[in-house]
């Protein structure tokens, strides 16, 4: 196995253990039979489909990102939008929850599995709001440069779900809510701008749990590396940053790192110019610490959305060591268009849709 090749198995082992799949199926047995499953998220469909297969079927409602709504069970309403900017489908996925769950009966028992994605997947607006105010918002937010909690208590402003909203609608008697944490801290108020939170006054019996978190993921990955003979010399969530200055931070730690593996998350931020090109935080940050590393002889560097996707791309981000930086990069990495140039010289990291998203994860090791 190459330096590449064990990297890459690091940073994919980190991304498994914390699989929406997975991550549900653990903690079911401790749950009441639900009337309802509703599911909204990019791992919504994982999330799901191991609750109806501890359940059985019943009605359930999945609202998530196009192309990760695939093998469920013909009888679920499947509703795929936009992502990262709302579109109106999001508005049919926000109306949908609302209204399954006004419909629920008293006495009802709610599962409510919620994940990543959820702030632009799944709005419904409050009166007078449109969907061009819900765009211009989310692509405002999308180019500062925000850290995801600041994003995301300015999108609860437009919303009738978010904040608690959801769970304001519901008159049953049980509500049991599930989290896969894209955001630092684990705060079921920030996850999907708190969609599945609970409203400021409860009358119903509630539950709450976060099953998967990043912490999971890094966790998970060191093991392996631990497994491997790799000494891991730190573990971390530490990204919560502009990408250049993450990039410049971490790349005296990797130069200088003894043989072995950093491992560390969190969700970097990009201030976007003008007519961006191609690319996400990930692959900004992947080019940027190969800037760092450029003619460092026996180091990796993996960076990627634990989702599979870096921002609007279908690349999960990049693999870089000390060749990948050359000429245009420096041009590619001022123009947002980091994407682009490491396609060009075969350094995307490409997985599909994971199933998850618990923010992003770094691997480094020097062999």
């Amino acid at each position: 196995m190459d330096r590449k090749e064990q990297a890459i198995r690091i940073w994919q082992a980190g991304v498994d253990a914390v699989g929406g799949h997975a991550a549900t199926t653990k903690v079911l047995q401790d749950i009441p039979e639900p009337d309802q499953i509703l599911a909204v998220g990019k791992p919504a469909a994982a999330m799901a489909r191991a609750a109806l297969e501890h359940f059985g079927p019943r009605p359930t409602l999945v609202v998530t990102k196009d192309d990760h709504g695939r093998d469920l069970p013909d009888y679920v309403t499947v509703i795929e939008a936009s992502h990262p900017v709302p579109d109106a489908r999001s508005l049919q996925g926000g109306q949908a929850l609302r209204e399954a769950v006004e419909a629920m009966k008293p006495g009802s028992h709610l599962l409510l599995l919620v994940s990543g994605g959820a702030s632009s997947l799944a709005e419904d607006l409050l009166p007078g709001k449109t969907l061009d105010d819900l765009e211009r918002l989310n692509k405002k937010l999308l180019s500062e440069g925000l850290d995801i909690s600041t994003m995301n208590a300015e999108r609860r402003t437009l919303s009738r779900i978010k904040g608690g909203g959801l769970l304001s609608h519901f008159q049953g008697n049980r509500a049991t809510v599930l989290a896969i944490s894209d955001v630092p801290g684990d705060d079921l108020n920030v996850v999907g701008s708190g969609i599945g939170a609970l409203p400021g006054k409860v009358d119903f019996a509630a539950t709450t749990q976060i099953v998967a978190s990043n912490a999971h993921a890094r966790a998970a990955a060191a093991e392996l590396a631990k497994d491997d003979g790799i000494p891991v010399h730190a573990n971390e969530e530490c990204l919560h940053d502009d990408f250049l200055k993450i990039a410049e931070a971490l790349g005296e730690r990797i130069r200088t790192m003894p043989k072995g593996a950093l491992i560390f998350g969190g969700e970097p931020t990009v201030v976007l110019p003008d007519n961006p090109g191609r690319g996400g935080r990930n692959q900004a940050l992947a080019l940027a610490l190969a800037r760092e590393i450029a003619g460092y002889d026996g180091f990796t560097v993996v960076v990627g959305g634990t989702d599979g996707t870096d921002g609007p791309t279908q690349a999960a981000g990049a693999v870089v060591d000390g060749t990948t930086w050359g000429d245009s990069a420096e041009w590619a990495l001022q123009q947002a268009d980091s994407g682009s140039y490491l396609d060009r010289v075969g350094a995307l990291l490409l997985t599909g849709p994971t199933g998850t998203n618990v923010m992003d994860l770094l691997v480094a090791i020097r062999t």
